[in-house]
This record gives structure tokens, C-alpha cells and sequence, in this order.
């Protein structure tokens, strides 16, 4: 994987591992993260450190990609996706200081391979959506998918399962 290390007005990669035949396009933001061979990351997507994206994924544009995300290959995400990496968010502490990396806990999200997030979901965190899941648009992910199952809703429930 090459390393790319480059700003400009139109988009900003900072220490970022990429793969072969990779697609970025126009006003990503990504740092210290890795994204596989063949992927394609949208216009105005955000990865951040730590992050991993498999081989041949599709992230689409205005998807929010946190610290603590990992999405194996094969995976389609679908427009303005947004992880969430911390149960307890706060902006101070208790005596009213701005908090800091050390004062929260990043909690981990798989997402397996052949996974499907529909537009506009919301997935929380420590959750891991199956092998091969659809994750129907507009569903906000509370717990574990099975793979291959199909969910939606808010909370997202299972409606079937697919061969």
C-alpha cells in the first residue's frame, strides 16, 4: 500500500495507507487510516484514524467513517452513513474542562464482509453487521445483525433472511 500524505484546497489524505486502483474523490478528509484495493470513497466522506476498509468497497459520499470502524472487503455503504464510536458522548468533564482522548473509551464496529449499509443509517457502536447483511435505508443499527439478514427500522429489526 502507498502512503499518501497530501492537502490541498479540495481534499485532505494525512498519513493514509492506500491500496491499488483506488478512488478518492473531491473533499474527503481522511488521516491515519487504510483503504483496500479497488475501493471507491465519495465527494465529502470523512475517515478517520484507525479506521480499515477492505478490498473493492464502495463508501458513498457524505458518510462519516469514526475512529474504531472496520469494514471488511465487498462492502457497500451507502450515502450520509454515519458510526458512532462513543456510548457516554460528552463535551467536558465534570469540572467543566474540555475532554480529551484519555477521558472517553472508542468502542469497535465491524462490519463483516459483503455487508450492504442503506442510505442515511445511523450505526452505534460495538455493533457487528454479518456477512452479506442488507441494512434497509434511514435504520438506526442498536445491536448485532446476523449475516445475511435483512433489517430496518428504527430501532432496526430483522424482516427476513436472504440465500
Amino acid at each position: 500500500m502507498e502512503i499518501l500524505n497530501i492537502q490541498t484546497e479540495r481534499q485532505s489524505l494525512k498519513d493514509v495507507q492506500v491500496g491499488k486502483n483506488v478512488k478518492i474523490f473531491n473533499f474527503v478528509n481522511a488521516y491515519g487510516c487504510s483503504i483496500g484495493d479497488n475501493t471507491k470513497v465519495g465527494s465529502f466522506v470523512e475517515i478517520q484514524k484507525g479506521v480499515i476498509i477492505g478490498q473493492n468497497c464502495k463508501i458513498s459520499s457524505h458518510s462519516f467513517i469514526c475512529e474504531g470502524v472496520h469494514i471488511a472487503d465487498n462492502v457497500f455503504i451507502g450515502h450520509n452513513v454515519t458510526f458512532i464510536n462513543d456510548k457516554f458522548p460528552r463535551a467536558t468533564n465534570k469540572d467543566n474542562t474540555m475532554q480529551t482522548e484519555a477521558d472517553w473509551t472508542c468502542v469497535e464496529t465491524y462490519i463483516k464482509e459483503g455487508a450492504s449499509i442503506g442510505s442515511s443509517v445511523t450505526i452505534l457502536c460495538g455493533i457487528t453487521v454479518g456477512e452479506k447483511a442488507i441494512v434497509g435505508a434511514g435504520s438506526v443499527v442498536t445491536k448485532d445483525v446476523p449475516q445475511k439478514a435483512v433489517i430496518a427500522g428504527n430501532p432496526a429489526r430483522i424482516i427476513k433472511y436472504i440465500d
